[in-house]
């Protein structure tokens, strides 16, 4: 299992970080890790072992501030660190979301198969309302367990992720054809 980003960070673990917040938590991080402010950690007198550590340690700092930075990726994170259920747990959605998403598909295959960019622009458009909505949802989701993660509220949180990741696997679809 990946190292948990927070802790990795030393960052509060909650789903509003302060983008300013986690970019001095990477830089402190990293700059502790860095061979010239501990020597020791790099090929001096640690030798090569320590110097391989220390280079894991970077890559698990940056896999952290990639982790957070992207509000998907944070809120599986944080769902994942208060013991909610994995994508593989829990694959449920919404009633009804399927067929809608059906339909909209249909529509975004036709529109990047016409390649017209007005048509792809509104679906572009569409997409990037509908994460947002996405984000606030969930975000509302996370204030709302304070400090109790009762595991209905936690599942709710992970069928609002399995509909984020597939209003982004239409994105990509639409990446993919536009011009």
């Amino acid at each position: 299992m990946p190292a948990d980003p927070f802790d990795t960070l030393g960052l509060e673990p909650r789903f509003d970080i302060d983008p300013a917040k986690l970019r001095a938590a990477y830089l402190r991080r990293s700059a502790a890790l860095h061979p010239d402010a501990a020597p020791e950690s790099g090929g001096g007198a640690g030798g090569e072992g320590a110097g391989m550590e220390a280079e894991a340690l970077a890559a698990d700092v940056n896999l952290a501030r990639q982790a957070l930075e992207n509000p998907e990726s944070r809120a599986d994170a944080l769902l994942r660190r208060l013991g909610g259920p994995t994508r593989e747990q829990e694959r449920s959605l919404p009633p009804g979301f399927l067929a809608e998403i059906l339909g909209i598909r249909e529509e975004i295959e036709a529109a990047a198969a016409s390649r017209d960019p007005a048509q792809i622009e509104r679906w572009e458009q569409w997409a990037e309302d509908r994460r947002a909505q996405l984000i606030r949802a969930i975000a509302g989701k996370f204030a709302a367990l304070v400090a109790s993660s009762d595991p209905p509220s936690l599942r709710a949180i992970r069928i609002e992720l399995n509909v984020w990741r597939y209003v982004e696997r239409l994105v990509e679809q639409l990446d993919a054809g536009s011009p």
